[in-house]
């Protein structure tokens, strides 16, 4: 991980605790590229916790992604959430981010929630 962001990581106030269900609204925006089970234009989330960045087999990474030495946590993925494109210079993901802390807080939650679950990883 650069050290710019481990500063915005270690910036990053505590997250508030979300939920999950108004989570799974918000990851119908994500959608479009992920799912859970499978890659599409983005990788699967199924497992994501605890995952490297970049770790998914199969999927195509940008190399800024494969080296970003992050590991994906609550905390990790709200700073990523916020600003793609800043805690990962080079990043594939076009999408711009996810303003509201609250939002990211319920949409960690539902990742959370079904991210280990085996029924969403078929």
């Amino acid at each position: 991980m650069s050290l710019a962001a481990l500063v915005l990581v270690a910036a990053t106030p505590a997250l508030p605790q979300g939920d999950p269900v108004r989570g799974k609204e918000i990851y119908g925006r994500c959608g479009a590229c992920h799912s859970l089970a499978r890659n599409r234009t983005g990788p699967k989330h199924c497992g994501l916790f605890g995952r490297a960045a970049g770790g998914v087999a199969g999927f195509r990474y940008s190399k800024a992604m494969r080296d970003s030495g992050i590991v994906w946590t609550r905390d990790t993925l709200d700073a990523f959430l916020k600003d793609p494109r800043g805690l990962v210079p080079g990043t594939r993901m076009g999408y711009a981010g996810v303003d509201k802390s609250r939002d990211r807080a319920d949409l960690i939650a539902y990742l959370e929630a079904v991210s280990r679950s085996k029924e969403s990883c078929r």
